[in-house]
C-alpha cells in the first residue's frame, strides 16, 4: 500500500498532467482551426502529425490512475476523482482526434476556392475551446459553479451549429458549386459540437457528483 505521501504526490502528478493534456488539445484544436481560417496546410498536417503526443498523455494517465486505484485507498472521494479523471483522459483524447480531423477538412478545404471569410466557425471554436479549459479546471478544483458555466455554454455551440448549417444550406442553394466546400464545413462544425459535447458532459458529472475534497 503506498504511503499517503506517495499518494499525495501521485495525485499532483495527476492533475498536473490532465492540465497539460488539456493544454494540449486546447492548442490542437485552435491550430486546427487557423489551418481552416489561414488557409495553411502545413499547419493543418502539423496538427495531423503530432496527434502521438496526446495519445501518449493518455497512456500515461491511464497506468498512474490505475497505480492510484491498486493504492489500497478507499474512500470514496478519492475513488471518484481517479475514475473521473480517467473518463476525462478518454474524452480528451477523442477531442485530439477532432482536432485532427478538422486538420484534415481545412487541407481538403484549402484546395478549393475560397468562398468568404469565416465568421460563425472561429467564434464556435473559441467557445469550444474555453468549455475544455473551464471543464478541467472546475475539475481540479471541484467547482460546482464553473462547470454549469460550461454545461450552459453548450447552447451557444449548439446554436452556432445550427447558424452555420442553414448559412451553408443558402449559400450552396444560392450556388450549388460551393456543395463541396459546405459538406466540408458542415463536418467541421459537427466535430466542434462533439468536442462542446464531451467537455459538457464531463461538467453534468460535477455538478451531480458529490465533491471529493
Amino acid at each position: 500500500m503506498a504511503s499517503k505521501t506517495q499518494m499525495q504526490e501521485q495525485l499532483k502528478d495527476l492533475k498536473e498532467n490532465l492540465l497539460k493534456m488539456s493544454t494540449l488539445v486546447e492548442e490542437r484544436l485552435r491550430d486546427a482551426i487557423q489551418s481552416l481560417i489561414k488557409r495553411d496546410s502545413q499547419l493543418a498536417q502539423r496538427v495531423i502529425d503530432r496527434d502521438a503526443e496526446i495519445d501518449r498523455f493518455d497512456d500515461f494517465i491511464d497506468d498512474l490512475c490505475l497505480r492510484l486505484l491498486r493504492s489500497g485507498e478507499t474512500k470514496e472521494s478519492y475513488l471518484r476523482f481517479v475514475t473521473m479523471a480517467m473518463k476525462i483522459v478518454t474524452d480528451l483524447e477523442r477531442m485530439g482526434d477532432h482536432a485532427v480531423n478538422i486538420a484534415k477538412r481545412a487541407i481538403s478545404l484549402n484546395e478549393i476556392p475560397e468562398v468568404k471569410p469565416y465568421i460563425d466557425l472561429p467564434r464556435m471554436a473559441e467557445v469550444a475551446q474555453s468549455m475544455v479549459k473551464d471543464m478541467i479546471d472546475a475539475f481540479i478544483k471541484s467547482d460546482a459553479l464553473l462547470a454549469r458555466s460550461v454545461w450552459e455554454r453548450d447552447d451557444l455551440v449548439d446554436s452556432l451549429n445550427d447558424q452555420i448549417f442553414r448559412g451553408l444550406i443558402t449559400d450552396t442553394v444560392r450556388n450549388p458549386s460551393t456543395s463541396q466546400r459546405a459538406i466540408h464545413l458542415v463536418i467541421v462544425s459537427r466535430y466542434l459540437e462533439r468536442i462542446a459535447d464531451h467537455a459538457t458532459n464531463i461538467a453534468e458529472d460535477i455538478i451531480f457528483g458529490s465533491s471529493w475534497k
